[in-house]
């Protein structure tokens, strides 16, 4: 079930039926302002492409691909990270052009599927990538390959609770050093370790890792006053609690393959059904059976060809349009790295 434009965090409690909650706090923790201040600046900036479609139509079109999670689809990357719903489109659409990798059993490396990214959203950053990949192959082996559904659930991790992570590295690095994370350090000494030995305590740090009800403690103290959509705390207790040290490493590997996160994003299938996508099969068999009935006809062509009809028919109908031609002219000698995974 996909997730609604709202953060999962105020979902439940968020309704524009319900007298108890003010006008202009639903349009915020909606973000009905943003997707409609977007939809007038396409509208101006492409207006005669929408010219013989009609305002309203393309009004009706824009909130229907919002709602339907393609409107992501080969958009900036500020806008695809602007809000949540946004986030958990994009890394359904990524799972449903990609799913087939999945099936085929291929591996990648971190910068094909940063190439498989940027065919999505062109100027996809190489940071996420690999923040993603470090959880699947831990901080210095990123070069590895990697199976698609490993990929795919550390980095839906990443992308979508990514300011939120970030601040727990903050609180664990806080830990490691001694410090508490929930108070202001003041310094009582200037006498410092010797450097190599100093180095050596922080790397046996690293590997030990930190005490978990510590870090609990400070994760749910944290996730009081963080203002944006943060994983389930009875998940991340749950983590925490199976373990007597734990790395900020191995806390985010456990989140990743935990499925109430994959539950709580709701962008993906859970795991059972993870390479099963029959709305994308029939239109696959489609294809099929329309290159099989043309043996004269260039095969490989022809399947290019109809799948980028395909993304077509399925993307938004704002900027992606003039942004498309581009896109496709683009990508046409950019894909050679991972050609392979199509086969």
């Amino acid at each position: 079930m996909l997730m609604s434009p709202l953060s999962p965090e105020r979902t439940t409690t968020m309704n524009r039926f319900s007298s108890a909650v003010p006008d202009n706090e639903y349009l915020a923790d909606s973000n009905v302002l943003f997707y409609l201040s977007d939809a007038v600046s396409q509208l101006l900036e492409h207006k005669e492409e929408y010219t013989h479609v009609g305002v309203i139509r393309y009004f009706a079109e824009y909130f229907s691909s919002v709602k339907n999670s393609n409107h992501v689809l080969f958009r900036e990357y500020s806008y695809v990270t602007a809000t949540p719903h946004n986030r958990a489109s994009f890394i359904r659409v990524f799972w449903r052009c990609y799913r087939q990798i999945g099936k085929s059993g291929e591996l990648l490396s971190m910068l094909e599927y940063r190439s498989l990214l940027q065919l999505l959203c062109p100027d996809f950053p190489l940071k996420p990538v690999q923040s993603a990949a470090r959880i699947v192959l831990m901080d210095d082996a990123t070069d590895y390959l990697m199976s698609f559904s490993d990929f795919l659930f550390a980095f839906q991790l990443q992308f979508y609770y990514k300011e939120f992570l970030d601040s727990v590295l903050e609180i664990y690095q806080d830990l490691l050093a001694g410090k508490n994370p929930n108070t202001v350090i003041v310094p009582t000494s200037t006498e410092q370790l010797p450097l190599v030995a100093a180095e050596e305590s922080d790397r046996e740090q690293q590997q030990d890792g930190v005490e978990p009800s510590t870090l609990a403690q400070c994760v749910d103290a944290f996730c009081d006053r963080f203002k944006h959509s943060h994983p389930p705390r009875s998940c991340m207790r749950g983590v925490l609690e199976q373990t007597n040290r734990i790395s900020y490493h191995s806390f985010l590997l456990s989140l990743a393959k935990h499925e109430a996160i994959n539950q709580a994003i709701g962008a993906l299938p859970n795991k059972s059904e993870f390479l099963i996508d029959s709305e994308m099969d029939q239109e696959l068999d489609k294809l099929i059976a329309q290159i099989s009935v043309s043996p004269g006809s260039n095969s490989s062509g022809s399947a290019v060809g109809g799948l980028k009809e395909m993304l077509q028919r399925k993307a938004s109908p704002r900027r992606n349009i003039h942004h498309r031609r581009r896109i496709e002219g683009e990508s046409d000698g950019s894909t050679e790295e991972t050609d392979s995974s199509e086969n």
